[in-house]
Formats: structure tokens, C-alpha cells, sequence
């Protein structure tokens, strides 16, 4: 599902080059669940950038359900994250304004379609991750707990074959994190969604199906869930 082929990005800053990526190769296929951990500064969320189309790489090529993202033009990954990737943020970025049910139908408003088709769907992956009695509430008026619960519900609205979860329980407590980790595990298997996962959490790693620990820019081992030590 994602094909990486020496991926590598650097940043200029004023005289000096810092390599933030470096020749990263690794293939993640279709319905794996892989997490990345590592040291602050180590890459991983650079590369899930790169993945969702919101940073271009410096070089190499990524391939995303066999199609080369690396000629993708601007509407060509805005097309991809209304179609084929969705996305979780350590932040959620819910529209303030907008209920749950209304936040959820966005990607679905967004790309076009209307009528009791979105309501209906919103309200099935409301109902998914038990947010359904919630759906006329607006975000301020959630826990961050709901509001991680809606922002996952809104990322799988539009049946996604990549979901990119960036540190999405960096923002909560460990039990509403680990609620969390098994609700997106869940949803994930059920759908047969690809999942990459960048997380400081050793816990939150644990729901994957395997491991890559980074560092300075490059992987450096891949291994199972439980053989996971020292992560912070």
C-alpha cells in the first residue's frame, strides 16, 4: 500500500543543511498496521508528512496503492486525502464551530456529495466509535477524549485506504490513550485500513503489528510490539 524508495528531505537553514530524512526504503502493505517511534528530532513525523502529500521530499519516491505520489501535483494530493488517505492529528483540529455529527460529514461535503447519504454515513462511524449520543455537541464542549473519538470517526468517514495517525494520544491521559490505541486498532482491522503510526508512546505502539525505531532521519530496526524497550 506505501512503497517508500530511499526517501530523503533536508532543510536549508541560512548557511547551513539539516537532513531531516535520509534514504529511507521500507514497504507497508495493504491492511499492516506499523508504528514508528523514536527520539524528538528523529524524523518519523517528517515522513509521515511526506506520506500525507503536506511536505515534498528532496529526494526518492513514495508509492501510495501502486500510483507514483513523487509527480503528484497540489490537486493531485488534495485529491488523495479526500479519496484514499485520512488522517489523525495529536490536535484534533476540529472545526470549533461545527457539531460532531457536522465535523465528521466535512471530508464528504468536501468532495462533492450531499443529501441523506453523508448524514447517514456520519452517523454510522459516529455510532463506531460510540460518539453517536454526542453528535449534536460542538467540540468545546467534548472531553479530549470525545474529541480524538470524532477526529478518528471524521478520518474514516470517506472509507480510506491510509490512515496516518500523528501522535494521536499525545493529548490525553493514558487511559483515554489507550481507549484510543484499541479503537483505532479496531476500526482499522475491521475496514482493512493501512495504518502508519508515529508516536513517543511505548504503549500506544503496542497496537500495531510491528515497529520501526528511528533515528537521525533513518530507520533503524524493525521489531514486534512486545520486544519494544526504552521508548519513552
Amino acid at each position: 500500500m506505501v512503497q517508500l524508495v530511499q526517501l530523503s528531505k533536508s532543510y536549508v537553514r541560512g548557511e547551513t543543511t539539516v537532513a531531516a530524512l535520509c534514504d529511507v526504503s521500507l514497504d507497508v502493505g495493504r491492511g499492516e498496521f506499523c508504528a514508528f517511534v523514536g527520539p524528538s528530532g528523529c524524523g518519523k513525523s517528517t515522513l509521515l508528512g511526506l506520506v500525507a502529500g503536506l511536505d515534498r521530499q528532496t529526494s526518492g519516491d513514495i508509492l501510495l496503492d501502486g500510483r507514483k505520489a513523487t509527480t503528484f501535483t497540489s490537486h493531485d494530493w488534495t485529491v488523495a486525502r479526500r479519496e484514499i488517505i485520512g488522517i489523525v492529528f495529536q490536535a484534533f483540529h476540529l472545526v470549533p464551530g461545527l457539531t460532531a455529527l457536522e465535523n465528521v460529514s466535512l471530508p464528504l461535503l468536501l468532495r462533492g456529495e450531499s443529501g441523506g447519504a453523508v448524514a447517514r454515513r456520519a452517523e454510522e462511524v459516529l455510532e463506531m466509535v460510540h460518539m453517536a449520543h454526542r453528535r449534536h455537541h460542538r467540540p468545546g464542549e467534548l472531553s479530549g477524549g470525545e474529541q480524538q473519538r470524532v477526529a478518528i470517526a471524521r478520518a474514516l468517514v470517506h472509507r480510506p485506504k491510509l490512515l496516518l495517525a500523528d501522535e494521536p494520544t499525545g493529548n490525553l491521559d493514558s487511559h483515554q490513550g489507550t481507549e484510543i490505541m484499541a479503537l483505532i486498532g479496531s476500526m482499522t482491522k475491521a475496514e482493512g485500513v493501512t495504518v502508519l503510526l508515529v508516536t513517543h508512546s511505548q504503549s500506544a505502539a503496542q497496537s500495531a503489528d510491528y515497529v520501526w525505531t528511528m533515528q537521525d532521519g533513518r530507520l533503524m530496526s524493525r521489531t514486534t510490539p512486545r520486544a519494544l524497550t526504552g521508548v519513552a
